[in-house]
């Protein structure tokens, strides 16, 4: 009886050995003809690619982290050919104004998975040393980026200096540049907070915003003053114009970008001919800081550095009067030429 008992075992054990052998067997058959036919390119296989022009825009959130690291050098060449990454001059520039919004303007554009931004300001255009190193310097300083996406750069700077405007046409004749403006006397008084807090924060004076506003000798504004010539918008323009058709610059409203962002980037979208990706998911209001911040998915948001939205210090009504007045004729050969009109006092 025993010996029945055990030779039943055997058979059932046996059984079962080999069925799991032939499963075995038919699994690293199946697995063999499964990698036959993958793509020769794993990267091809993740984001489902046809072709080099094909991406999907919203595969392309897989470049925050990875661009990231091509930015700090942590790349080599074979990751970087892997890639089908490239450094591509830029096909749009911020141009300004200082003070009306380009950092905030350039952070939120960069939610749009076909947009990569330089990080920092370059001063390729308006600072004679740099422009002296050549247009292959200038490309060397942008970020990685994939063939079809667009690389923005900022520096408001470019907006009044008297060289650039035939620089960038010399460079690209057909690159589309970016506006972003604030009412005048507004962005005259936050162009003074900023250098009035580097002062301080070298412990050193400085004149009070009236007194650089307004020319002591004849009570009239000071045109002299840089931070009220620069919200002369109308003036730098003109010259820009010289180069440049009106179609191919965008204006943005910085002030309405601060309280309402998203119709603002959705026309800086359409401008640029992106396909429209960003949206109200993206933009939160943060309570504490008083503006919006940005969601780029569910684990990765930013807010603006804690030097954004500085308090101003109090200007004599009668100065703020006197300024708006000077800036209404330029405001309106301003809203004449661009054919945009903003609620301007």
């Amino acid at each position: 009886m025993l010996f029945k008992q055990q030779a039943l075992l055997r058979q059932k054990l046996f059984v079962l050995g080999s069925l799991a052998i032939g499963s075995l067997l038919y699994l690293v058959a199946r697995v063999g003809s499964l990698d036959r036919l993958q793509p020769l390119c794993p990267i091809d296989s993740r984001f489902g690619l046809r072709g080099q022009d094909e991406i999907p825009l919203r595969a392309l959130q897989f470049k925050r982290g990875l661009l990231h690291e091509f930015r700090k050098g942590n790349a080599t060449k074979e990751q970087i050919r892997l890639h089908n990454l490239v450094q591509q001059l830029p096909k749009a520039i911020i141009i300004g104004v200082r003070k009306g919004g380009t950092r905030a303007l350039l952070e939120m554009l960069n939610l749009h998975p076909a947009v990569v931004k330089a990080s920092q300001e370059i001063h390729f255009f308006d600072n004679d040393e740099n422009y002296a190193k050549g247009i292959e310097w200038y490309r060397k300083k942008m970020p990685f980026s994939y063939p079809h996406q667009i690389t923005i750069e900022k520096s408001p700077a470019y907006f009044i200096t008297e060289e650039v405007p035939e620089r960038i046409y010399k460079m690209n004749s057909s690159i589309k540049l970016l506006i972003i403006v604030r009412e005048p006397t507004t962005r005259a008084i936050s162009d003074y907070t900023q250098v009035l807090e580097g002062k301080e924060r070298k412990n050193k004076t400085y004149y009070k915003f009236e007194k650089l506003a307004i020319d002591p000798n004849t009570c009239e504004v000071n045109t002299k003053y840089k931070a009220v010539r620069t919200s002369i918008y109308t003036k730098h323009l003109e010259r820009w114009l010289k180069y440049f058709p009106i179609e191919q610059f965008h204006i943005v409203d910085g002030d309405r970008l601060i309280t309402e962002p998203l119709p603002e980037l959705q026309l800086v979208e359409k401008f640029l001919n992106l396909p429209p990706r960003i949206s109200q998911y993206n933009l939160y209001f943060n309570a504490t800081r008083g503006f919006y911040c940005l969601r780029f998915n569910i684990v990765f948001n930013k807010c603006l550095a804690g030097s954004k939205g500085r308090i101003h210090p109090e200007v004599d009504t009668s100065v703020i009067t006197k300024l708006r007045k000077f800036f209404h004729p330029f405001n309106q050969k301003f809203y004449q030429i661009t054919g945009r009109t903003f609620n301007w006092p």
